[in-house]
């Protein structure tokens, strides 16, 4: 059990330090898609 909640803290603890980066990565996956679907929409 102490395993468990140890990986579960250090998990969190990863995703709160990376989790601007994920946002970044979202946002421009978000634009591509969007330019993309512009693109084939004119």
């Amino acid at each position: 059990m102490y395993t468990i909640s140890n990986g579960y803290r250090s998990l969190s603890l990863l995703v709160g330090l990376n989790w601007d980066r994920v946002l970044f990565v979202a946002v421009i996956f978000g634009a591509l898609m969007a330019g993309a679907h512009l693109g084939t929409v004119l």
